[in-house]
């Protein structure tokens, strides 16, 4: 058994969440992933010390409360989570918000995909390297 890598999706669709995790959970079976519906909830969890230290985060662009991209702002800021890597994972294709959102720090910017074989192809990528 390998380590447990912890993962946050922040994401207000429920669908995509349950997608996420039973793909990222075909890539790699050590994968624990916790989620959050919004900013404003994943920031609560992240601020919370006894929360687990995500090894990724994956936040959704368009959320109610706090979108992603105040979130990934907000995430920057937090001390302990500086060797997280943080994907943006949206529809939004937006070149002003990809650019924008790696100029604050994200790893990378994921276009949701379409087909539930393209999301295991990026979290094959992202999870086994």
């Amino acid at each position: 058994m390998g380590n447990i890598i912890n993962c946050l999706l922040v994401d207000d669709d429920l669908d995509d969440q349950e997608i996420f995790i039973m793909i990222a959970k075909t890539v790699n079976e050590n994968i624990r992933c916790i989620t959050a519906n919004d900013g404003a909830e994943a920031l609560l969890k992240l601020n919370d010390h006894s929360q687990v230290i995500p090894d990724y985060i994956f936040l959704d662009v368009n959320m109610p409360k706090v979108n992603g991209v105040e979130c990934l702002k907000k995430i920057k800021n937090i001390e302990r989570l500086k060797d997280c890597k943080i994907y943006m994972y949206s529809t939004t294709s937006e070149e002003s918000i990809v650019t924008e959102t790696k100029k604050l720090g994200a790893t990378d910017f994921i276009i949701k995909p379409a087909l539930p074989f393209e999301l295991k192809t990026i979290l094959s990528t992202i999870f086994n390297n």
